[in-house]
């Protein structure tokens, strides 16, 4: 399996409102936003911001999949390979990932994120 891209980068942040505010000053698009975690975006590109009350893996990168058999496939190779790895994770907002440590104990997550549905005009 070959990995398309990093599709996102994620901070802890001390207050969430501020730090949202402050990236949309930046340019960033607010995508998502809920009590413990927001989502921005520069293009294709995403940030994540987590609360301190925010219960998944902290910092990390994530790698983005269009295909959820891909998530599903490379979960069940690094599990086989021994890869310590969280359990699939059906997220709020339609997409499912897990999170998986590198052998230096750093944080990354596949993340399925299906493609967005154009509008059709009538």
């Amino acid at each position: 399996m070959k990995l398309k891209r990093i599709g996102h980068v994620a901070i802890c942040v001390e207050d969430l409102d501020r730090a949202a505010q402050f990236y949309q000053t930046l340019g960033m698009e607010l995508v998502w936003k809920d009590p413990d975690w927001a989502y921005l975006k520069a293009g294709e590109d995403g940030l994540a911001l987590l609360s301190p009350s925010y219960a998944q893996a902290g910092p990390h990168f994530g790698f983005i999949f269009n295909d959820r058999s891909e998530v599903d496939a490379a979960y069940e190779r690094l599990k086989a390979d021994g890869v310590h790895i969280t359990p699939i994770h059906e997220h709020r907002d339609g997409t499912a990932s897990f999170y998986g440590r590198d052998p230096e104990g750093n944080w990354f997550e596949y993340l399925y994120e299906p493609a967005p549905v154009a509008s059709v005009a009538h």
